[in-house]
C-alpha cells in the first residue's frame, strides 16, 4: 500500500480496483469476453463516426448528432475497458491516486454529455416526426452544432465540479475499491475526511442531470409514438414503431441503471448490484448504441453499401493498375 505523511496521518496515494478479482477461475473468459465487446464497440463506433463524415447524405441533424454520440462512446469505452483488461489479464489491479481521479473525471465527464445527447437526441426525433413543417427552422445545421456544443460543454462543466471536490478528499485507510473502476461513490467509501458536501452536489447534479432528461426522452417518445400509431400504412408503422421502442428501451436501460446507482443510497446490500448495474451503462451501452440508433437505419446502411462497393472498385482499379505496370 503506497503511503505519504500528510501531517499527523498517512494520506493513500495508490488504490486498489478489486473488479471482479473474487472470481478467479472465470478471469479469461471475463478477459475475452470484455475484449470482444470493446472491439465490437471500437469498431461499430468508430465505423459511424466514419460514414457520417464520408456520405454527403448523412449530413444532417439527426445523422450529427449519431456522430456525436458514437464519438463519445468511443473515448468513453477507452476510459473503463483497457484498464480492466489489463487487470484481468495481469491481475495488477492497482492504480494511482491521481489515476483514478483522472479516471473518474473523463468518465463522469462523457457519461453527463450523453445524458444531454440522449435528450437531445430525443427531441431532435420528436421535431422530425410530430413538428415537421418546422423542423428545418427550429433544428437546422447550425442549431445542431451549438445544441451539441452545449451538451459537451454542460457535460464537461458538471463533473468539473463534482471531481475538483472529491480531489481535496483526504484517503487514509484501506485503499481497496470494491468496483471495476473508479467509481465516485465507492471512491467516497474510502475517505476518511467529511465526504457530505461532495455527495449532496453529487445527488443535485446528478438529479438535475439524469431525472428531467430522462422524463423529457420519454415524453418525446410518447408523443413519437401516438404519431407513429395514426400512420394508415400498417407496415410503415410496424417499422417505425419497432425502432422507436428500440431507442426508448436502450435510454430505459441507461437512465435507469444510472438513477439507481447514483441518486438511490448505496446499502451493503445494494452494492453488488450497483455493480453489475454499472456493467449496462459502462459497457454494454456503448456497444449497443451504433446497432440501435445507426445500423438498423436504412440510410446507414445505404451509406455503408455505398462505401464497400467504392472500395471494392478501388481495390480492383488498383490491381488492374498494378498488373498492368508488371505487363
Amino acid at each position: 500500500m503506497a503511503r505519504t505523511e500528510w501531517g499527523n496521518q498517512t494520506a493513500i496515494t495508490e488504490f486498489v480496483l478489486l473488479g471482479f478479482g473474487y472470481l478467479q477461475e472465470l478471469q479469461i473468459f471475463l478477459f475475452l469476453l470484455f475484449l470482444i465487446i470493446y472491439i465490437g464497440t471500437m469498431a461499430g463506433n468508430i465505423l459511424i463516426v466514419v460514414l457520417v463524415v464520408a456520405d454527403q447524405h448523412l449530413h444532417t441533424p439527426m445523422y450529427f448528432f449519431l456522430g456525436n454520440l458514437s464519438c463519445l462512446e468511443i473515448c468513453y469505452s477507452s476510459t473503463i475497458l483497457p484498464r480492466m483488461l489489463a487487470s484481468l489479464l495481469t491481475e495488477d489491479r492497482s492504480i494511482s491516486f491521481l489515476g483514478c481521479v483522472m479516471q473518474y473525471y473523463f468518465f463522469g465527464c462523457l457519461v453527463a454529455t450523453e445524458c444531454y445527447l440522449l435528450g437531445v437526441m430525443s427531441y431532435d426525433r420528436y421535431l422530425a416526426i410530430c413538428k415537421p413543417l418546422h423542423y428545418v427552422t427550429l433544428m437546422n445545421g447550425k442549431r445542431s452544432r451549438q445544441i451539441a456544443a452545449g451538451s459537451w460543454i454542460c457535460g464537461l462543466l458538471t463533473n468539473t465540479i463534482i471531481t475538483s471536490l472529491m480531489s481535496q478528499l483526504l484517503f487514509c485507510g484501506p485503499n481497496e475499491i470494491d468496483h471495476f473502476f473508479c467509481d465516485l461513490t465507492p471512491v467516497l467509501n474510502l475517505s476518511c475526511s467529511d465526504a457530505h458536501l461532495v455527495e449532496l452536489v453529487t445527488f443535485i447534479l446528478a438529479s438535475i442531470g439524469t431525472m428531467p432528461l430522462f422524463l423529457l426522452t420519454l415524453m418525446s417518445y410518447i408523443y413519437i409514438i401516438s404519431t407513429i400509431l395514426r400512420i394508415p400504412s400498417t407496415t410503415g408503422r410496424q417499422k417505425a414503431f419497432s425502432t422507436c421502442s428500440s431507442h426508448l428501451i436502450v435510454v430505459t436501460v441507461f437512465y435507469g441503471t444510472l438513477i439507481i446507482v447514483y441518486i438511490v443510497p448505496e446499502t451493503n446490500a445494494l452494492r453488488e448490484v450497483h455493480k453489475v448495474l454499472s456493467l449496462f451503462y459502462t459497457v454494454l451501452t456503448p456497444m449497443i448504441n451504433p446497432l440501435i440508433y445507426s445500423l438498423r437505419n436504412k440510410e446507414v446502411r445505404k451509406a455503408l453499401g455505398n462505401a464497400v462497393n467504392k472500395f471494392i472498385v478501388f481495390r480492383e482499379t488498383q490491381a488492374k493498375s498494378s498488373c498492368f505496370r508488371l505487363l
